[in-house]
């Protein structure tokens, strides 16, 4: 497969896997917002009915102790209304101007046909549909409203048994008499029936509102701070309205309360490990496709190149050879030139063989041999004549300068730098076989703990271009191979690989003008 459809499967990959996290972390996270908002909604519902249950409880006694003595003093006035409408207040003397409020209240509001003469009736039921919340929680209210509902009726009923009102001469029956409380305009009113004789008589009490919903809001405002209470028109359903079982109210919770944050989530957490794991995994999947094509053109290259440089050799062997079996130079001196030029094809190609071989083995991880103390000052002399002979083919001079002074010793593979050396002059061969003065320099220096050979041609040096691809391994194709000097361009990543193998390296010096200067730095042996 080409390298570009390699990368539109792996882009189409790519991109389906992140459309499919970007969904799954949407739902994730909404799916978290559901949770968090239902839990601060089962708290809130959990402190709604604690509060009401509270407020309930604080009011019982005061609907109990409605027109007895025992009446709390901080709610405003008593009243009676007689059978023939006229209002009377044993607490407010007449003609006081609160007397006449009074009055005014509740001459117009027709308490007698707004009590109710039987116990209230008890909620309707409330149908629940399958995993419907609301409906759930609806019948939630109703059933808690029936039970605050019903210890009000117990209390009410136990306190009128034991007591007789206040005003009345005889106790009230049991089916009437019990306190309700009305709203008139803005006014609360707690009243009920009191029979004397034949005669029906209204007692109640007008309550101070402002100052009873302040009290109650602060017995509360530890379940609901932002609660408030508002009064309920009459016929409202107890499963549609938050009310309370005592008074015509309704309790206002407010919104739930958002969950403070203590840091990320573990959700949040395994999205974002998701995430993370999810990234390094497409980044060790691009990285191997890299890898892999990659490797695919350098095989590829490399097949290419190796058949140009193995086709031109064998076709000189073959032509050759033929003409020397067939007896078809019979000159002395073209039969020598001939021999000559086999053998050189015959070193070019096993210096291939050498190279393709010593990297294959550096690959692999068996290329380095054990390591000596090799004095460079004796190597140089040593590998100068087989330097000297490949140099030779090419018409090149090759001097060699020797550091002046004692011996370099440096802890190496002699064969790695000997094979590094004959690479860099090969290449000096193939690239400066015209460069004047036609010479290779190699010289060694130290400096700063190391040793330094550097091999110098005098050709017409790199472009840039060659430069950023100088240490590829098989960077030159057939075509290249073909329009330039032989080789396949593994020379220089091999010597690379071998000086750093020896803790050294290999680099191209570009300070200098003019030709091309590789400098190979190894580390000197320490002393003793």
């Amino acid at each position: 497969m080409r390298p570009a459809r390699v990368w539109l499967v792996f882009a189409a990959c790519a991109t389906a896997l992140l459309g499919a996290m970007v969904w799954i972390s949407l739902t994730v996270l909404r799916l978290e917002r559901a949770e968090q908002q239902a839990r601060a909604q089962a708290a809130l519902e959990e402190n709604t009915r604690l509060a009401l249950w509270r407020l309930d409880s604080a009011l019982i006694p005061l609907l109990a102790l409605e027109g007895r003595s025992e009446m709390p003093a901080e709610y405003l006035a008593r009243f009676q209304i007689a059978p023939g409408g006229e209002v009377t207040s044993p607490q407010v003397p007449a003609p006081a101007r609160r007397l006449e409020s009074l009055r005014a209240i509740v001459s117009g509001a027709d308490l007698a046909a707004r009590l109710p003469r039987q116990p209230p009736a008890p909620p309707p039921s409330v149908t629940v549909a399958a995993n419907d919340q609301a409906s759930i929680q609806k019948k939630k209210n109703v059933q808690e409203y029936a039970a605050r509902q019903q210890s009000l009726s117990n209390s009410v009923l136990s306190q009128t048994a034991a007591a007789p009102p206040v005003l009345a001469p005889r106790p009230l029956p049991p089916r009437e008499g019990a306190p309700a409380a009305l709203w008139v305009g803005d006014v609360l009113l707690l009243a009920r029936r009191v029979g004397v004789g034949d005669a029906e008589y209204i007692q109640g009490t007008w309550l101070d509102w402002p100052r009873l919903r302040k009290d109650l809001l602060a017995s509360i405002q530890d379940l609901l701070p932002d609660a408030r209470l508002e009064p309920v028109t009459a016929g409202a359903r107890p499963d549609e309205e938050r009310r309370l079982a005592t008074l015509p109210v309704r309790l206002v919770t407010g919104p739930a309360p958002v969950p403070e944050s203590t840091g990320p989530s573990p959700t949040r957490l395994s999205l974002a490990g998701a995430w993370a794991f999810a990234f390094l995994a497409a980044l060790a999947v691009a990285a191997l496709l890299r890898g892999v094509v990659e490797l695919s053109e350098r095989r590829h290259v490399f097949v290419s190149a190796v058949t140009h440089e193995l086709r031109t050799p064998l076709t000189t062997f073959r032509l050759y050879t033929d003409m020397l079996a067939d007896g078809m130079v019979t000159d002395e001196a073209r039969r020598r030139e001939y021999i000559t030029r086999l053998r050189g094809e015959a070193e070019r190609l096993g210096h291939l063989v050498e190279n393709v071989l010593f990297y294959a083995r550096v690959e692999s991880g068996r290329g380095e041999a054990a390591r000596e103390v090799v004095d460079l000052q004796a190597l140089l002399p040593e590998a100068q004549p087989r330097l000297a002979e490949r140099a030779a083919r090419a018409d090149l001079e090759l001097s060699v300068a020797p550091r002046e002074g004692g011996p370099v010793h440096v802890h190496v593979d002699r064969s790695a730098v000997e094979q590094i050396l004959l690479n860099l002059v090969d290449n000096a061969c193939k690239y400066a076989s015209r460069s004047t003065p036609p010479r290779i320099d190699v010289q060694l220096e130290t400096m700063a703990g190391r040793a330094l050979v550097r091999v110098r041609d005098h050709g017409p040096g790199l472009s840039a271009a060659e430069r950023r691809r100088l240490f590829q391994p098989f960077s030159k194709s057939d075509r290249d191979a073909a329009n330039s000097a032989p080789g396949i361009g593994l020379g220089l990543a091999l010597s690379r690989r071998l000086a750093r193998a020896q803790g050294g390296d290999l680099a191209l010096d570009t300070t200098g003008e003019g030709g091309a200067v590789f400098v190979l730095s190894l580390p000197l042996a320490r002393s003793g």
